[in-house]
């Protein structure tokens, strides 16, 4: 990717570039307590060219400056650097192989947990309860949703769909196997559509960083899927340990992709689909 005007050509520029990414992500480890600096660095740098872009910032150094000095551009660099939301249903496919996951590694459970890790927001926590009760399983399953953003956890506690966006979602509800109405699984708020509260109140928000922090339950189903595709190679390796340690023998993992030989307690595990990175933890 070629860097962005404010940089000499050629190598220079860019190792000029790397530096500053270094930096910058240094400045908001130290100074915020969000660390980023093990992340995929193509990951991390299509998002700030996002950001430099939107702000009109030629180099990275000029964002780290006003990361530092600037109220408010801090969240807006968090934000660019956070997992994109999802929005209802958004993955039909992936949703028709959650219900099968659902249906075949929750009903043994007496109270099965469900954990969402660096959750997309609240539609997909939403997407997942509305699933439970089609399956009749949400009166005794409760979801962990957790993210590293306070602030986007605040979002999701409060979230709400206008009613033309919900024929959309609408569609995206059958094509992902659903075969029920949905606006059965709302309520309607000033003009818009919450999830209905007794869905709402099986989901569990709450801040978790998965770069720094332990293992805090044992769940039968870990779902991830949105960040893993952003984490480096040592970052991804101490996720799945934290993945390992935290799922139930015969529970179930969802990743972004296929276990690769190299990947932490691969052995452990059996695929549920060809190809897809749902697994079993058999070991």
């Amino acid at each position: 990717m070629a860097a962005l005007s404010g940089y000499p050509s050629g190598e220079t520029g860019l190792a000029t570039e790397e530096l500053e990414i270094e930096l910058l992500l240094e400045a908001l480890f130290q100074r915020y307590g969000f660390d980023y600096r093990d992340y995929d660095r193509q990951a991390i740098r299509r998002r700030l060219y996002a950001l430099m872009r939107a702000r009109g910032l030629a180099t990275v150094s000029r964002l780290q400056d006003r990361v530092l000095h600037e109220p408010g551009a801090s969240d807006a660099l968090l934000r660019a650097l956070a997992v994109p939301p999802a929005t209802l249903f958004d993955d039909p496919e992936q949703a028709r192989q959650l219900r099968i996951v659902l249906a075949s590694c929750l009903r043994a459970s007496a109270v099965p947990k469900i954990w969402l890790a660096e959750c997309g927001g609240a539609e997909e926590a939403w997407s997942l309860a509305i699933m439970l009760a089609e399956e009749q399983l949400h009166t005794r399953t409760d979801i962990y949703a957790t993210a590293a953003n306070e602030q986007m956890l605040d979002e999701a506690r409060n979230a709400r769909i206008s009613l033309e966006r919900m024929e959309q979602c609408k569609e995206n509800y059958r094509a992902s196997g659903g075969t029920g109405n949905l606006d059965d699984y709302f309520e309607i708020e000033d003009g818009h559509a919450v999830l209905a509260s007794s869905l709402r109140n099986r989901i569990n928000w709450a801040q978790y960083n998965l770069v720094t922090d332990a293992s805090f339950n044992e769940f039968q189903l870990i779902v991830c899927r949105r960040a893993l595709p952003d984490f480096g190679p040592v970052l991804r390796r101490r996720v799945l340990r934290l993945f390992h340690e935290s799922l139930a023998r015969f529970g179930v993992l969802g990743i972004d992709r296929e276990f690769d030989e190299g990947d932490a307690f691969g052995e452990n595990y059996q695929a549920v689909f060809s190809h897809q990175g749902w697994y079993k933890r058999v070991a």
